[in-house]
């Protein structure tokens, strides 16, 4: 490990679409982390990261970083899904600190087992949940605060593409081991959100198409969930929308909010502009993109007012992140929280396979 004073040095595992895109720039971007090594065979991926990050080292296999633990500080798991366990229980048992991409896990209990695993070695572990720090869920927290809602009787949100040609590769596998299909991938986002938001759910429904011709996996999904609260979460993830709804349509007793369009972030980091640098304005959107909240109308013919959206901020979770390993401050996602989402996620399947709704333990008080 490093010694006082000198920034925590991070491996990263895996530089595909999660690493390169997600987790190298924003780790790169972090005031105390430093991006020291990439797990990486490919070449092609080591010169793309060469070209960003000069000074990185790379290693081909995560076997390598274990042999030179007392060099490093924090693991980041960006790998395919099928890795996530394995990699994280050699990391810990290693002596290091882990964040994992989502979903942490393909089961509750495998999610709750790691979790042990690092209270037991007294270590950090995290999971990836950027979607918590989106422009419009930053927005909708600070309106549910205020109270202009009322009681939040009905949450809709909804991930949707249009994406009639398949891409390829584990993602859009329906091998059970690689962990693919929208429910687990757009799913986690979704669930995650509802369940920071509203509570523990306490029933599922959901149903689960797969509507692109070849396609081997859920790519049209729907989830209804009924929290302890009573409130009642309705959750899209689609790949074949060919019409996008809102984001966001939040219904409460005083009044409704809704919010179209993406969190520009992702845009912006896929297009190589990165956080920090001097750069003002990370996370805005245009004033014409706003939310709007209002009772009795449509937003589309001009109903309510719009709402300021907050800038999204996914460089904060790995402030976090080094705030966690330097102060001992709890992660800003936990390992316990991704089990509760992949508990409603494994109902989710159930119930789309049985047809049924699934009863969710409710939550201790």
């Amino acid at each position: 490990m490093t010694g006082p004073g000198t920034p925590p040095r991070v491996g990263l595992v895996g530089y595909g679409l999660a690493g390169s895109v997600f987790h190298a720039p924003l780790i790169a971007a972090t005031e105390g982390l430093v991006l020291d090594t990439v797990v990486t065979a490919a070449q092609e991926r080591r010169v793309q990261a060469r070209a960003e990050f000069p000074d990185v080292r790379f290693a081909a296999t995560p076997e390598e970083l274990w042999q030179r633990a007392d060099e490093l500080d924090l693991i980041v798991i960006a790998s395919p899904n099928r890795t996530h366990v394995p990699i994280a229980t050699a990391a810990l048992k290693a002596g290091l600190p882990v964040v994992v991409d989502k979903p942490l896990a393909g089961t509750a209990a495998e999610a709750r087992g790691l979790a042990a695993l690092a209270e037991e070695r007294g270590l950090l572990l995290s999971v990836f949940q950027n979607r918590r720090w989106d422009n419009d869920f930053l927005t909708l927290t600070r309106l549910l605060g205020t109270g202009r809602l009322g009681d939040v009787q009905r949450f809709e949100s909804r991930f949707e593409r249009w994406r009639p040609q398949l891409k390829g590769g584990w993602r859009e596998s329906g091998a059970p081991e690689e962990i693919g299909g929208l429910l687990y991938d757009l799913g986690s986002h979704v669930v995650d959100q509802a369940l920071v938001l509203f509570g523990p759910a306490v029933r599922v429904y959901a149903e689960a198409d797969v509507r692109r011709p070849g396609a081997e996996t859920d790519d049209d999904t729907f989830i209804a969930l009924t929290h302890a609260s009573g409130v009642r979460s309705h959750l899209y993830a689609s790949a074949t929308t060919a019409q996008l709804g809102p984001r966001f349509r939040v219904l409460g007793s005083k009044a409704g909010y809704v919010k179209y369009g993406l969190d520009p972030q992702e845009a912006d980091l896929r297009a190589g502009r990165r956080p920090g640098c001097g750069r003002a304005g990370w996370g805005l959107e245009p004033e014409s993109l706003w939310g709007r909240l209002g009772a009795g109308d449509s937003p589309l013919t001009g109903g309510g007012h719009p709402v300021e959206t907050e800038p999204g901020d996914y460089p904060a979770y790995y402030a976090a992140i080094a705030a966690a390993l330097r102060d001992g401050t709890p992660p800003p996602v936990t390992a316990y929280e991704a089990a509760a989402t992949l508990d409603v996620l494994e109902a989710a399947v159930r119930s789309a396979h049985e047809g049924t709704a699934i009863t969710l333990e409710a939550p201790h008080s």
